[in-house]
């Protein structure tokens, strides 16, 4: 009879890169993955920051910009070093604004060109990028072992599922990030390659407490901790989820909005008018 494996065992043995690891969900998502089992590498731009955390978990840091190809190529070199090879790459890296907060000091609609390209090359282009280099390696040793090559998972927001105010970027970004990992579900999944969605709301990081006005509505179903975070995508490998929402009430708002669109954006632009108001 097969049993679910023990915590402890999820990971076991396999090798994990997690970009953006240095704080936040990315550190909690590092911790999380050790304590599983596996062996880490710990990316970050900054450098001390990815060593701590490596230092904590037992693992390998890998400073570096995976936003470039030459960036995630470095990290990966690493991983492979010190790993044998990648088995889970959690693509954590991203940025609510180059300009350091949610909420941009100039509309929105005034965003520069600069600013829009450094958010989609790190929200979006960085995923990409580094799934050109695992797929085919991950295909080729899936179609090899009859079994799973590697797994994706991606760190959107539920401002990839939902109406997001404030920064358009982020807001835009998001939804691609999503739409990048169903695209590589739907390509990949059925030959190998697990891709999740990692899609959490309000949590206590930098991000929250640079969010300004909208640091209420960001918190409004309670506000977690990163490694509430980290716990909730370690629940979707046993259920092998590939939306992971650690708060659950977003799949309701989801359902809302793709029910009734414009009801939602109604609700939306009410809750924007409030804004308008501070």
């Amino acid at each position: 009879m097969s049993t679910s494996p023990a915590p402890a065992e999820r990971l076991a043995g396999l090798g994990v890169v997690v970009t953006g690891g240095g704080r936040g969900i990315g550190r909690a998502l590092a911790v999380r993955a050790a304590a599983e089992g596996a062996r880490v590498v710990v990316n970050d731009l900054d450098a001390d920051a990815a060593a701590a955390v490596a230092a904590e978990v037992g693992g390998t840091a890998a400073p570096g910009d995976v936003a470039t190809t030459d960036g995630v190529r470095r990290v990966l070199a690493t991983a492979v070093a010190e790993l044998g090879r990648v088995d889970v790459f959690l693509a954590n890296a991203g940025i609510d604004s180059t300009a350091g907060g949610m909420v941009d000091a100039a509309p929105s609609l005034a965003t520069s060109d600069a600013e829009w390209a450094r958010m989609v090359d790190v929200n979006v282009m960085a995923h990409v990028r580094a799934a050109r280099e695992l797929v085919p390696g991950w295909l080729a040793r899936a179609e090899e072992t009859g079994g799973t090559g590697g797994r994706f998972v991606v760190t959107a927001s539920a401002a990839g599922l939902l109406t997001m105010l404030g920064s358009a970027p982020y807001s835009v970004t998001k939804h691609a990030a999503v739409g990048f990992a169903e695209w590589l579900s739907a390509t990949y999944g059925h030959r190998g390659v697990a891709v999740q969605a990692l899609c959490p709301q309000g949590v206590r990081t930098a991000m929250l407490e640079n969010a300004g006005p909208l640091t209420g509505l960001l918190s409004r179903d309670s506000a977690l901790e990163p490694s509430d975070v980290a716990d909730a995508w370690v629940r979707a490998l046993d259920e092998q989820r590939f939306l992971v929402l650690p708060h659950p009430e977003v799949a309701d708002y989801y359902a809302a909005r793709a029910g009734d669109t414009d009801r939602w954006l109604a609700g939306m632009q009410r809750l924007q008018a409030k804004l308008d108001r501070g």
